[in-house]
């Protein structure tokens, strides 16, 4: 088979991606094998790919070819969210632009018009990353909202109401008035934002008196039903018992007290608003007062913001400021920094709210999450430091609000039968709730059209948190040949934004339904951030398309540049200049093997240089495999590639090559040429996790395979013993090495001209390397001797001494000069840091590190001295 002259990622990339689906490399079934089972973290059904998805993609796919190599059945679930709020507001975004609103429409109506969005835009991203070269059981593929999949969300739904731990309250909660849906507390991002604290002044009833209050929403002021003040506090004493009248709307409320007011804080009086603050609920229940909600869903105004009805809030905001000012209410306004919250999904400001919701009790779920992860270690966080955020996560767990006033996924089966605040049964069909109903009502003539379904959906987190049992249908058959044999799970891979929004809650789920862990270990990702160390984002215009990088460097190219710079746990910052670096390694790895290939082979006796260098290189690989090994044990996957990298690029192909290299235009013998192309596979498997389309190319040029000889299902690299005393020889002929072609470079010697070596051997180092050292500085003589050579340059390795007659190869005169004048500064140089050693203030004061930097800098320059001025005098 003819070898291109260069790697095209291009137009291998698309052909072994075929390959390997249509042989079903990928797919898995339940077999006698050890299963290594990883369950993809479902991303948007709309979503498209980005940096993040990148990232976490290409690491879960270096953890499933590397089990897949390792004999295991490997098998990695994909799959896609449903995303409840991003995809609804992107369904009612298009339906705006064709002139329907949602109001307007039935829920199946709406639903339709969602499926046709869903089924035009979704599993877009599925198709993006087997361009990546995700090796997902495609087969396997999963949707949230699948038959199978909703049923499980209702059966779970159902039995934890029946536990009592799902009820129905009228709570405070998050309200996203751009989704018009309530959000989780986990959904909720609080930003500090600057903005104004305003004063204003409230008459007394029945009194000329006013009494002033700091507040920074003054739009809720028409939604005030007291005035509470500090038991404790002094000054308003005389106000007790009396009344207040609001401005503008000229309510007339109560003056309270509570000591819950901070007499520090503003002026030491609070305005209450039990409809639009969690606190000042806590206080309006505790003193019995109205509630005044004054807000629509969207956030505008309602009728009891009078004239501004209709209006946006933070219009309002505006306008009513100017009104206040003008009416003499408002006596000053100071800056004030505020913690503001905002919604995960669409950025709005979020809302607190009175509402009819569904909750779910956590404490008592949470209990076997928090000692499996924080006493039990069945469950392993990668990197460690994450386990003080899920502490606090969970051991300060609130309720989790689960309803969702959106249309868009699994509807609460939930259903009414009458008025009062009891009369409705929750079961798995509307026929099963009939049945309920008939018994909780005791009026057996009741029919299913009285029955009214609740019209909210669950949180789309409701359905993910069960994601690892129910894509193997788990929760509808529990004990069924997949699940038994693929849960638990070994790997999670995800980012540590949603520790506690799906990590954590998968985890309670898992005890909860399978009395048992849903993974192993989670490893934690850090976010993609650019240069700067801004996070990635359209908005910031500073995220490369996926795609376009994929073009541009080739998707093992893309895989290599962003594992490079991906430390565990910490962020991730991005430079297309190591994409640029992976395509060059690639490129590196390419021409290599068409060096290799090159070559005539022919029936040679092996030169001991190859021999030896063989040997070594194998010790080498064996040790670089038991540190990968721990590498991957400790879910550092950057050090992982680096370890390969470095073996490849330097001891692979900068070294090993050049050892066994036969002479120009002569035969390589093929004892040679057969171990290298041996050890080549190797390096291939190795790689292979990382780089799979360019190690399955490379691999089916070396040799004619047949299907069940492809790279993607080789047996990966046994761990054997490590030669040590191969691998210390080696670095120290690989000085000695250097130190000749140091000599060579300085004193413009080519290579083609022949020198001899030397040795004043003081440290009883083996003489099996000198073929080495001859072959790869065209050394033809190495002699060993008892002192110093005269007329020769020389150089140091550790405590042997090398020497290069030099005699007719360079001008004598002008490299004593030379050699004179380098003295001369390094003798300068050894003063002044002998000076810096013997200032005591110095030696007391500065950290050890740095002492032992300078003393070092001492040795060097004494052993440098040592070697000049015995050059010197071999020239003199």
């Amino acid at each position: 088979m003819e070898i291109p002259s260069k790697y095209e990622p291009q137009t291998v990339e698309g052909q072994w991606y075929d390959y390997w689906t249509k042989h079903k490399y990928f797919h898995s079934k339940p077999d006698e094998r050890e299963p290594y089972t990883i369950v993809i973290p479902p991303p948007n059904v709309t979503g498209v790919l980005h940096m993040g998805h990148m990232l976490n993609n290409t690491i879960q796919d270096v953890l499933i070819r590397r089990a897949r190599l390792m004999g295991k059945n490997a098998c990695w679930v994909p799959g896609t969210d449903h995303a409840s709020i991003a995809t609804e507001a992107k369904v009612v975004a298009k339906l705006k632009e064709q002139g329907i609103e949602k109001k307007d429409l039935s829920r199946e109506e709406f639903l339709g018009h969602a499926w046709d969005w869903t089924h035009e835009y979704g599993g877009v991203i599925l198709e993006q990353l087997k361009k990546l070269g995700c090796s997902c059981d495609w087969e396997r593929t999963k949707f949230t909202l699948d038959d199978n999949m909703s049923a499980s969300v209702i059966k779970v739904f159902v039995d934890l109401f029946n536990k009592g731990h799902i009820y129905r309250g009228y709570r405070m909660v998050n309200w996203d008035p751009e989704a018009k849906t309530t959000l989780s507390d986990e959904e909720v991002i609080y930003e500090e934002r600057q903005g104004l604290l305003y004063y204003l002044t409230y008459k007394i009833q029945d009194s000329e008196e006013t009494l002033t209050i700091a507040t920074t929403r003054p739009e809720t002021i028409l939604g005030d039903t007291a005035i509470c003040i500090n038991p404790n506090d002094e000054r308003y004493q005389h106000l007790r018992g009396k009344k207040a009248i609001v401005p503008i709307c000229n309510r007339i409320i109560p003056i309270i007290e509570d000591e819950y007011v901070d007499v520090e804080f503003g002026t030491g009086c609070l305005k209450v608003t039990p409809a639009h603050d969690v606190n000042d609920k806590a206080l309006g229940d505790k003193h019995h007062l109205e509630t005044i909600d004054i807000f629509n869903e969207d956030a505008s105004l309602n009728s009891y913001g009078l004239h501004y009805e209709g209006q946006d809030r933070f219009v309002v905001r505006k306008a009513i400021t100017k009104e206040l000012e003008e009416k003499g209410f408002l006596v000053k306004t100071e800056s004030h920094l505020n913690k503001v919250g905002t919604s995960e999904r669409t950025k709005a400001v979020i809302e607190p709210r009175l509402s009819d919701q569904w909750f779910l009790r956590m404490e008592e779920l949470a209990k076997p999450a928090i000692k499996a992860v924080l006493e039990d270690e069945e469950v392993k966080l990668f990197p460690k430091k994450f386990e003080n955020t899920y502490r606090h996560w969970m051991e300060n767990i609130r309720d989790w609000n689960i309803s969702r006033q959106l249309w868009w996924g699994q509807q609460i089966p939930a259903y009414y039968f009458g008025d009062g605040q009891d009369d409705f049964v929750v079961a798995e069909s509307k026929e099963l709730a009939l049945e309920l109903a008939k018994k909780k009502s005791g009026n057996s003539d009741l029919s299913i059209e009285v029955l009214k379904q609740d019209e909210d959906a669950l949180d789309t987190w409701f359905s993910s948190w069960l994601w690892p049992i129910s894509v193997f249908n788990g929760i509808l058959e529990p004990e069924n040949e997949e699940i038994n044999y693929y849960y638990p799970t070994n790997d999670l891979v995800t980012g540590p934004d949603i520790l506690f929004f799906w990590v954590a809650r998968m985890i309670v789920s898992g005890y909860e339904y399978r009395d048992e862990k849903p993974f192993q270990n989670v490893y934690l990702t850090g976010l993609v951030r650019d240069k700067q160390r801004r996070k990635m984002s359209k908005s910031l215009g500073n995220s490369p398309d996926a795609l376009e990088l994929i073009k541009d460097y080739g998707a093992d190219g893309v895989r290599v540049g962003l594992l490079l710079s991906s430390a565990a746990g910490n962020d991730l910052m991005f430079d297309e200049a190591l994409c640029q670096q992976g395509k060059n390694f690639a490129n590196k790895i390419w021409n290599g093997f068409r060096l290799v290939k090159g070559w005539e082979v022919a029936n040679l006796p092996q030169p001991e240089a190859s021999k030896l260098g063989i040997a070594w290189y194998t010790a080498k690989f064996n040790k670089t495999l038991v540190e990968i090994e721990d590498h991957f044990s400790k879910y550092r996957i950057s050090d992982a590639l680096m370890a390969i990298y470095k073996l490849v690029w330097d001891d692979y192909s900068s070294w090993l090559l050049e050892i066994i290299k036969p002479a120009y235009q002569q035969p390589i013998d093929k004892t040679t040429f057969d171990a290298v192309i041996q050890i080549f596979e190797e390096n291939l498997k190795l790689l292979h996790p990382f780089m799979p389309f360019l190690t399955e190319e490379v691999w089916q040029h070396i040799a004619e395979r047949s299907p069940e000889e492809a790279l993607v299902i080789a047996k990966w690299p046994e761990i054997l013993p490590v030669d040590e005393e191969l691998i210390t020889g080696f670095d120290f002929a690989a000085e000695v090495v250097s130190g000749i072609r140091t000599i060579r470079k300085e004193k413009n010697i080519a290579m083609k001209e022949t020198l001899e070596l030397s040795v004043l051997n003081e440290g009883e180092i083996s003489k099996d390397w000198d073929v080495i050292i001859a072959k790869l500085t065209n050394v033809s003589q190495i002699s060993y001797v008892d002192s110093s050579v005269e007329g020769a340059l020389a150089f140091r390795v550790r405590s042997n001494e090398y020497f290069i007659p030099m005699s007719g190869t360079i001008d004598i005169e002008a490299e004593i000069v030379k050699l004179q004048e380098e003295l001369k500064y390094t003798k300068g140089f050894l003063v002044s840091v002998q000076k810096k050693l013997s200032n005591e203030r110095f030696v007391t004061n500065a950290p050890e590190q740095v002492i032992s930097v300078e003393r070092k800098k001492e040795a060097d320059a004494v052993a440098k001295i040592e070697t000049l001025e015995k050059s010197l005098a071999s020239l003199k």
